[in-house]
């Protein structure tokens, strides 16, 4: 359960907007093991983040991490996982559905990674009712150009399968980060159904062009707006009428349980926007919840 009424500012957050919940599209849940080396990562300041002091405000078990979420009133969320090499994202992909199962309130999430066998793997995943994918371009150092994944793209794109990318160069960048390599994926595949995490940064604006050029790309706001990313990469107040216009393909995101701050702090990021509770509520709920037929 939540400590020092933090649930309960979460849960007047979203009954004062007149939603039902909240419906998180970042969260991270994945074989313990594997998370434990994530954090670890994040423990040390690798290189993927820059070096930053990044304490992880969630390190509990699994079971308390879900009730967590459940406490806040998150209607529902995912368990984003990656692969950082090849062979790997068949097996965290059993994983992920063995914990759709036992999780109902859990989004089916799976993920991919340039190999001989993608479009086999990504298949069978829908096949099996994934209902998101997650690609990190920035851990798995691939090109999401990759021919190796162009099939996947197609088969993704034909199920109308949203894509969580982690794609622009922050908080640090990557050897095919940017939005270049993802602008030649949708120039492939315009019904791509591509969400970009952490609102693109730092590159804001340019994700945004690709969001106002194609009908099915979104952005995530996991991480952007908040008191530590501003201090970093700070989102231009220029934008802030296009982000308003984009209101409808803006999904609430928030990194859970990997944020060196409170939950509630992603929440009150957004409302400090000044774009109203209409924008809110689309934001925090009813786009994903369209998106996601829930």
């Amino acid at each position: 359960m939540a400590t020092g009424g933090e649930a309960g500012d979460v849960r007047g957050f979203w009954t004062g907007l007149g939603l039902p919940g909240l419906i998180d599209v970042h969260t991270h849940f994945m074989p313990e093991r594997v998370l434990h080396k994530v954090w670890e990562y994040f423990d040390t300041g690798g290189p993927m983040i820059g070096g930053l002091t990044w304490p992880i405000t969630y390190r509990r078990e699994e079971a308390e991490r879900a009730a967590l979420l459940r406490d806040f009133g998150v209607r529902a969320f995912t368990s984003m996982l990656y692969p950082h090499k090849p062979g790997m994202a068949r097996w965290l992909n059993g994983w992920a559905a063995d914990f759709a199962r036992r999780t109902p309130d859990c989004l089916h999430t799976a993920t991919l990674f340039p190999e001989p066998d993608t479009a086999a793997y990504v298949q069978e995943a829908l096949e099996a009712g994934a209902q998101v994918f997650k690609a990190h371009v920035q851990v798995g150092a691939y090109d999401p150009a990759d021919e190796q994944l162009r099939t996947a793209w197609g088969l993704l794109a034909e199920a109308g399968t949203p894509v969580v990318m982690h794609c622009g160069s922050g908080p640090a960048p990557g050897k095919h980060t940017g939005p270049e390599p993802v602008a030649r994926v949708l120039a492939r595949h315009p019904g791509l159904r591509l969400i970009v995490a952490h609102m693109g940064m730092p590159e804001y604006e340019e994700f945004l062009d690709l969001a106002e050029r194609y009908d099915e790309v979104r952005l995530d706001t996991t991480m952007a707006f908040t008191g530590f990313i501003e201090d970093l990469m700070p989102f231009p107040r220029k934008a802030l009428p296009r982000l308003a216009g984009l209101g409808d393909r803006i999904l609430l995101g928030t990194d859970f349980p990997n944020i060196p701050y409170p939950y509630f702090h992603q929440l009150q990021a957004l409302e400090r926007l000044g774009l109203g509770h209409d924008w809110l509520r689309a934001v925090c709920h009813d786009n994903a919840a369209k998106l996601f037929r829930l």
